[in-house]
């Protein structure tokens, strides 16, 4: 039997490598491509009814992260239902997050509506969050703010800062955009703002102002207490329980808290404020500051 030299063995060894690696990757270019173009997803709870659903026209099923454009994603709920929209985003399937971008829009069949620019839906905790500005609309009131947290269904949210709300209590000609007008309120607070609709109130914090027509409110915090809808018959079981309308039932502010009427400025350390009669009722020291254009000097002694 012959023998091989070294050389030779070093060329055999070196042709069958790199003949193990050509077969390594025309493999791996038959596997079969993990681009769809569309994609859906659901889940189902108790008696088989579906409770949510994500959709999307293109995905990149690679991962466990699946990469998605034309998102349209619904929440099937008891009283309620909610939907949620974007241009692009992410769905981790293991985590069971779902990462919104671009026009972000949830809407509820309540009629609240949320627009952002990002947003996370934690689906396993059922918590929306995003770090960047929020609009919310719902009836009459619309919030904006930077940094949100809460329900998908809207109905307890926190707000991190720069807190705007306005109430229109008077309805303009489109119904979707009311007029502003004398009887808006408009409060603002550095935040947060903890909104908690189906107990019927926000709480509002820090460097807390409120303006109406007649008067300003300032305080370091501010209860701010709505009125209940109260929903025609036939409405009744289409609507959800203790829905908050927009009508404010009352605002007891604490801290520091200054009322401003024209040139009259009142003090103290709690204040209630009643919009159905516009009155002020102030607690805790109070003191009244007012202002006078006449000639208190001159003007005659009473006996």
């Amino acid at each position: 039997m012959p023998k091989l030299s070294v050389a030779y063995i070093g060329v055999l060894l070196i042709t069958m490598l790199y003949g193990a690696a050509d077969a390594v990757a025309n493999s791996r270019m038959q596997e079969p491509q993990q681009q769809i173009t569309d994609f859906s997803l659901s889940g189902f709870g108790e008696r088989g009814k579906k409770s949510w659903d994500v959709s999307g026209k293109s995905a990149d099923m690679s991962s466990e992260i699946v990469q998605l454009t034309d998102i349209v994603s619904n929440l099937y709920g008891e009283n309620e239902d909610i939907k949620l929209t974007a241009q692009k985003g992410s769905f981790d399937k293991k985590e069971g997050i779902l990462h919104l971008e671009d026009d972000v829009v949830i809407s509820t069949s309540s009629g609240a509506t949320l627009t952002t620019n990002s947003l996370d839906w934690d689906r396993k905790n059922q918590i929306v969050q995003t770090q960047d500005k929020v609009n919310i609309q719902r009836e009459n009131i619309i919030t904006k703010a930077t940094g949100a947290a809460g329900y998908p269904n809207l109905n307890k949210l926190s707000l991190e800062k720069d807190v705007q709300v306005e109430i229109n209590h008077s309805q303009g000609p489109d119904k979707d955009a009311p007029a502003p007008g004398k009887d808006t309120i408009t409060i603002n607070c550095d935040g947060p703002l903890e909104i908690d609709y189906k107990s019927n109130m926000g709480v509002f914090n820090t460097n807390v102002k409120v303006e109406t027509a007649d008067v300003l409110i300032y305080s370091d915090r501010m209860d701010v207490y709505f009125a209940k809808t109260q929903p025609q018959p036939q409405e009744r079981q289409e609507m959800p329980p203790s829905l908050m309308s927009a009508q404010i039932d009352r605002i007891v502010a604490r801290g520091n808290v200054r009322i401003v009427r024209g040139d009259n400025v009142a003090y103290s350390q709690e204040a209630v404020y009643t919009a159905k009669d516009k009155k002020v009722t102030l607690s805790g020291q109070p003191k009244l500051v007012i202002y006078s254009t006449e000639d208190l000097a001159n003007a005659p002694a009473g006996n």
